[in-house]
């Protein structure tokens, strides 16, 4: 069952009282019928008269889920919906339900989950990373997963494996790591071929980091294929508009390249700054994926 599915048949009774759930139901209605629009929290807000603020918290305590999250399920339900019985292409079916390209459809089926506090501060203490390294657009790439899904994503050219490998098994240091190339193809072939971006199979993310670092990751997550953002947008986003510099850190930081894209966070002034697996990769990112888009 789909998670708007279950919303609409909850096992236990969730139904909000009084003015909560008049709220409710007209953010339920508007998410069901305005999906196209993608409404932010904010234009929700405006419309029914109530702070941002306010409205996340009570439509979260009712609901279990974000309006964010629930607009996300709703889309993927049609999504589903349209590339399945109906069989519209990619970009048809992005352009149907709203999204600014084949490239945000492509973020939505990326699902990621965060590894708690505890879990980063142990070094990867008890966590088995099996890894290999792959042929890819960009150069080797060396993929690290773990059972819940796609830990690491580093990039290299022809001879640079080792120190490639010294610096994303560096994160984990206290992990035990496995070579199984025959598990981490399945992942290359879902990271790197767009055929392979299934609604039905939304591609496991799961994020290692500390508190900031995790909202940084998450915050690239939300930059369309073929847009970008400068760090200061980043900021903004996270709530922490004077964190320019550790956005940037945070950034270079990310350990699943292109995936979690932090190749389209640029410099305060546009230009591509620095990046972790070298300027020509991140050209050469942004380039396939502008062809991606086109």
């Amino acid at each position: 069952m789909s998670l708007a599915s279950s919303l609409q048949n909850p096992t236990t009774d969730i139904t909000p009282e009084g003015d909560d759930y008049e709220t409710v139901r007209r953010v339920i209605e508007m998410l069901t019928l305005d999906y196209r629009e993608q409404p932010a929290l904010e234009t929700i807000a405006v419309r029914l008269g109530q702070s941002p603020t306010q409205l996340q918290k009570t439509f979260t305590r009712w609901a279990g889920l974000s309006p964010k999250a629930f607009l996300q399920a709703v889309t993927l339900d049609h999504a589903k919906r349209l590339l399945g019985n109906e069989g519209l292409p990619l970009l048809e079916t992005a352009l149907e339900l709203g999204l600014s390209g084949p490239g945000r459809l492509h973020d939505l089926f990326v699902s990621h989950e965060a590894m708690s506090p505890g879990e980063w501060k142990a070094k990867g203490a008890g966590l088995t990373i099996r890894h290999a390294f792959h042929p890819s657009p960009f150069g080797q790439a060396l993929v690290m997963i773990t059972d819940r899904g796609l830990a690491g994503l580093g990039f290299c050219d022809p001879g640079e494996e080792p120190a490639c490998y010294a610096d994303m098994a560096g994160r984990w240091p206290l992990a035990h790591f496995v070579e199984d190339r025959a598990t981490t193809e399945i992942y290359v072939k879902r990271i790197f071929d767009p055929n392979a971006w299934q609604a039905e199979q939304p591609l496991r993310v799961v994020l290692i980091g500390s508190d900031f670092q995790v909202r940084v990751w998450q915050s690239l997550l939300q930059i369309p294929l073929g847009r970008a953002v400068t760090y200061s947008d980043i900021a903004q986003n996270i709530g922490q508009p004077t964190a320019s510099r550790a956005v940037g850190a945070a950034v270079g930081r990310n350990p699943i390249s292109f995936v979690v894209p932090c190749h389209r966070a640029l410099g305060k002034s546009g230009a591509l700054t620095g990046y972790h697996w070298g300027l020509t990769r991140k050209r050469a990112m942004l380039g396939w994926e502008a062809g991606c888009v086109g």
